[in-house]
């Protein structure tokens, strides 16, 4: 007996989940590629209006305050005591082969090299990219956006260009102190749980870093700084809706930050080591 044929209903429904599941790798794609295509043009922008007139000086400088000066005490923090385990499991690990000497060592290379700029930049993140994207979002569904096109005034000049720079400026300042209270945690865990002496500690950091350790891991955060901001400012644009789109582009904004800033550290992590 020959074998039956399937149906025509089931040809069309195997066919047509198919589709579907083609249909909606398709639209994830187009806004994937809509997505970066955005950010894309709100950066040549932006650089655009960086460069020329109205500058926003007393606005440049309220978001330095409110980007790095309050974003501090977190960073620091955090830098802080991350040095302090760093310290711990690098003691409890070497101890058996007498390498409490390169505690030091250690701590401030990790530091220094990816902890320091990368912690710092994902808190950042938390904290600032989501508070630009709340406040521009907030402008946007209450047509604030709106109002400034309408009075002639580039919301990318007035409201982008400011976030971006300050963020650009104080990214740098914010991971050198995490760095210097990374060291400092390691330091305070040296003396105490070690018995280590100040001079051991700061003469194997001093024997062991280079400058070129130093400006590598300053000059990411340019690129951390760069990805946040515009990030939280697009999100923040391009919000529609009430409360609740706010609140989601918000949380949008932490995560492709975070992944963002990830991502990018690998690469100029290998750029670096390159060069």
């Amino acid at each position: 007996m020959p074998a039956p044929q399937p149906s025509a209903t089931a040809f069309f429904y195997r066919n047509f989940r198919w589709l579907r599941f083609v249909d909606r790798f398709g639209r994830r794609g187009q806004s994937v590629v809509e997505y970066v295509g955005g950010l894309t043009q709100l950066a040549g922008q932006t650089i655009v209006g960086a460069v020329s007139r109205p500058f926003y000086a007393s606005e440049l400088l309220h978001q330095m305050d409110e980007i790095g000066v309050k974003s501090v005490s977190i960073t620091g923090i955090t830098a802080l005591f991350t040095g302090m385990v760093l310290a711990l499991q690098t003691a409890y690990s070497l101890a058996a082969f007498g390498g409490k000497l390169f505690v030091g060592r250690v701590v401030s290379l990790s530091l220094v090299r990816e902890l320091g700029p990368v912690l710092t930049a994902l808190m950042v993140g938390g904290r600032v990219g989501s508070g630009i994207t709340a406040e521009l979002g907030s402008m946007t569904v209450t047509e604030q956006v709106d109002a400034l096109r309408a009075m002639a005034i580039s919301p990318v000049r007035r409201l982008v260009v400011p976030r971006v720079l300050a963020t650009l400026f104080m990214m740098p300042v914010l991971a050198a102190l995490a760095d210097v209270l990374g060291i400092l945690g390691g330091l305070g865990i040296a003396i105490v749980e070690l018995q280590m002496t100040t001079q051991d500690y700061l003469t194997s950091i001093w024997n062991q870093l280079q400058i070129s350790d130093i400006m590598s891991g300053l000059a990411k955060t340019f690129f951390f700084g760069f990805e946040i901001a515009l990030i939280g400012c697009w999100n923040g644009l391009r919000t529609e809706g009430g409360a609740a789109a706010v609140g989601i582009a918000t949380t949008r904004t932490v995560v492709f930050a975070s992944i963002c800033v990830l991502i990018s550290d690998f690469f100029l992590t290998k750029l670096f080591l390159s060069l």
